[in-house]
This record gives structure tokens, sequence and C-alpha cells, in this order.
């Protein structure tokens, strides 16, 4: 049964147009509240990132919270994978984070972690969205749920990344800049850092509701390049407006990006007996970290894109790590969900320990050239169907001898398909890819005219 308001990654949409309202957050409040106290009294955790909208909706889950006779937990701005740990320390019956991730200022989101610090399952997302179809009602005064602050929440958070580094470890002798994109991380990655021992040069600390994610950050590392090479500094850290992901930068300024982070990990976890299993990856992650695993005998797997399906493989697995490209990064042993101050942590960790560069560490593993096409589809279909597409990429797959890799993934948004190559001839990769979606365009356009 498809959802009405939940997404891959909770509710997300621009401040002020439906479901991003005040009037929905409160209904969505009292909703969720209703369901997580079927079993009785219950307390939800609030978090949000450092938007200016957080303010509207923190007050309107809150107040849908109370009518539904819940009590609550305001932590103020927080990173988003510190509401999934501080709900399991509180033993809260679930989280919620007020955060668009690392979109503009302008949108707002939703996302739910349950009592175990994990994102929802299916059947609690569809119990809130069958509440949401009711009356809302509030229950006796007497039952209203209260609501205090966790004044401590930031060093609580603080301590836990620590303790994901083995006790006596230290990062003195370490210059490390690091970009908190103006979001969640501002007040807690860089005390993690420093108390640690490095020297910290901090990038886009000082948000002002507004200026989250703005030139800054995961998805926009090249402030943070210059100023690594400018400061002379060993590396550079970029995270994204709720915490969850990272870019790094190594010390000549080139970018380390998700897929090379997470090879980086997992081998120092392998070298070190510790690697239970695989490696997860997407159906996006770079064809060489494929192969690199490959020839480090560690088995490979690839889930669909999100987050919440790195975990399900890793889970469904027993397997301990895992990751996208964009720089979500699960350390299942370490905590719940993608953190990106402790996926940095298991980085410095590696160049401790090896005594190498972030930017010898990365030429372990070599990418391979990747290029994508977006082709327009006039109507929807499913391209598995369509013969000619198949034979296509048969084609191209024959084309590639082995030494590449085709993926047609339709857009989950917009009416596209993208056609992406990956190989170790850069031009013969972007000659194929070409070619390939002028058949995919050819293939679908000729559908439609037999209409």
């Amino acid at each position: 049964m498809s959802k009405q308001y939940f997404g891959t990654d909770g509710i997300r949409g621009q401040v002020g147009k439906f479901p991003i309202t005040p009037d929905f957050m409160l209904k969505l409040g009292w909703a969720a509240g209703k369901v997580f106290a079927r079993d009785g009294r219950c307390k939800i955790l609030i978090g949000k990132d450092t938007r200016i909208s957080g303010y509207m909706f923190e007050s309107a889950l809150e107040a849908g919270l109370s009518a539904a006779g819940v009590d609550v937990l305001l932590t103020g701005p927080m990173p988003t994978p510190a509401i999934a740990y501080l709900t399991r320390t509180f033993q809260a019956n679930a989280g919620i984070v007020i955060s668009a991730s690392h979109n503009a200022y302008g949108d707002n989101g939703i996302k739910f972690f349950s009592a175990q610090g994990t994102k929802l399952p299916d059947e609690i997302e569809h119990a809130i969205e069958a509440q949401m179809d009711l009356v809302m009602t509030t229950v006796d005064s007497a039952r209203l749920g209260k609501a205090k602050r966790v004044p401590d929440a930031p060093g609580r958070y603080i301590e836990f990344c620590k303790s994901s580094v083995p006790t006596g470890f230290n990062l003195q002798g370490m210059k490390i800049v690091l970009d908190c994109a103006n979001g969640a991380t501002y007040h807690v990655s860089p005390e993690v850092l420093s108390e640690l021992g490095a020297e910290v040069v901090e990038v886009a600390s000082s948000p002002d509701g507004v200026n989250i994610n703005e030139a800054c950050g995961a998805t926009a590392p090249q402030r943070l390049q210059k100023v690594v090479v400018g400061e002379k500094a060993d590396l550079g850290i970029a995270l994204d407006g709720d915490g969850d992901r990272l870019i790094l930068v190594d010390h000549q300024g080139e970018v380390v990006d998700g897929d090379e982070a997470l090879f980086i990990i997992a081998k120092q976890m392998k070298d070190r007996g510790e690697l239970e299993g695989g490696v997860v990856g997407t159906l996006m992650s770079n064809f060489g970290l494929e192969q690199a695993f490959s020839a480090m005998g560690v088995p490979f797997v690839r889930a669909n894109v999100g987050d919440r399906y790195v975990m399900e493989e890793l889970k469904n697995r027993g397997w301990s790590v895992g990751g996208e490209s964009s720089g979500h990064i699960v350390c299942k042993h370490l905590t719940s969900t993608g953190d990106g101050t402790i996926s940095a942590l298991q980085v410095l960790r590696a160049i401790k320990d090896t005594g190498l560069t972030l930017h010898e560490l990365k030429k372990a593993m070599e990418k391979m050239p990747q290029t994508m096409i977006n082709v327009r589809m006039h109507k929807r279909v499913d391209i598995r169907s369509v013969e000619e597409i198949q034979s296509a990429v048969q084609r191209t797959e024959a084309a590639l001898g082995g030494n590449g890799r085709v993926l047609l993934r339709p857009s989950g948004t917009e009416p596209l398909v993208r056609v992406m190559l990956e190989g170790k001839d850069k031009s013969l990769v972007e000659k194929l890819c070409a070619e390939l979606a002028k058949d995919v365009e050819n293939a679908l356009y000729a559908l439609v005219s037999q209409e």
C-alpha cells in the first residue's frame, strides 16, 4: 500500500506549502502521539536543525503530542544521528527530527526514529497516516502531555561520538578544517575533534536560521577545498545540514567522496579483523569500489539508493558497514543510523593507525570514470519490458568488455530515465553512454508513436 505523506526519508517539502505547514505538523504530532501511546503513557524526543522554520514546527508538534497525552523532550538544534542516539538513551518511545537535511532553508521536513533509534517500519508509518484521517481530539486536561528541555543533550552526544574510537585515541598534531554547513553540528562536532586533541579550523559554524547549506557543507565543498589548502591543514571534513553524512577533502584539496570514505573505513576494519561479512553499497556506488573489495576478497552488494535500504541490507545479512557515494555511511556496529561525525572519526582512526595521509589512503581504490545522461520519458513505462532498450544495454555491456557497468535508473520524482555508464576508459564510457542514451530515447519515442 502506497503512502500519502511519507517518502523514503520521512516527509519533506517547501515551508508554507502542504504538507510542510503548521496545521499539518500539529495534526501529525497528534497522530503520531496517538499511535505511540496506544500501549499507555509515553514520551517522544524532538530535535531540529538550524533553519528558522524549526521553531514554528517544533511548537506545532509539541502541541499535537501534548493533546494526544504524550510527554515531550526538546533538545533544540541537534544532528539527526544524535536524536537517534538520545531516543535510545532516554528510553523514549520515538524520536522526531525537524530537518530537510542538505536542502536550503526554505525547505523543511520530519524524520521519525523508533525506540531503537532506527527508521520507522512501514506499518507504523501507515498507522500514523491512517490516524491523520481522523478528527483530532484532546485528552482530558489531567492527562495532557508535559514538555521539558534537555539541556545536556550536546554534551551527551559529544561523549557518545568520542566513545566510537578506542580509549586513548587522540588527534594531537593534526590540523583539521571542519565545515558544519551552518547546520545542526555547529556546536557539537568541533568540540568532538578539539576534545580529542585536534587543532580545528571552523568553517560555516555560525547559523542564523537562513544560511544552512548555503554554499557550504557536504553538497558544496569548494570553500572547504580552498581553506584546507590555504591553512595547510591535514584534511577537511564537510558535514551536511543535519549531520548524517560527510564529504572529505585531502591535504591537496582533492575531494574524497562517500565511496572512498566507505572503502577506507571498511579496509581498516578488515585489516584489524573487525569486519563482519561484507559491505553494502547502492546502485550508484562507483564500480571501482566494487572492484577494490573484490580484490580484497570482501563481499559487496548493492542496495537501492537511500540509507534506509542500506540499513535493511545490513540487517538482513548481519553485516556492519555500508554507505552511499553521497557520504551517508552507516557503521552499524557503532550506531543505529548514518552519522557524519562518527564516520569522520573512523577515517581519522585509519589515518592514525596506518600513518598514511588521507590522500594516500584513498589511492588504494581506483575510481572509475562515470557519465550520466538524463533521458526524458513522454510517459512512464517499465523500461525492463522494452526489448529494444534491453538489447541496447546488452550491446553496451559487451562493448565495455567486463571493465565497466551500465545502469538505467528511472527517476522517482521526474519522468526521466538516468542512463549511467562507468568504465576504465573515460572516452569510451562517454561515447557509449551517448549512444545508449540515444537508443533509449528512440525506443521510448517509438512506444509513444505506436499509440
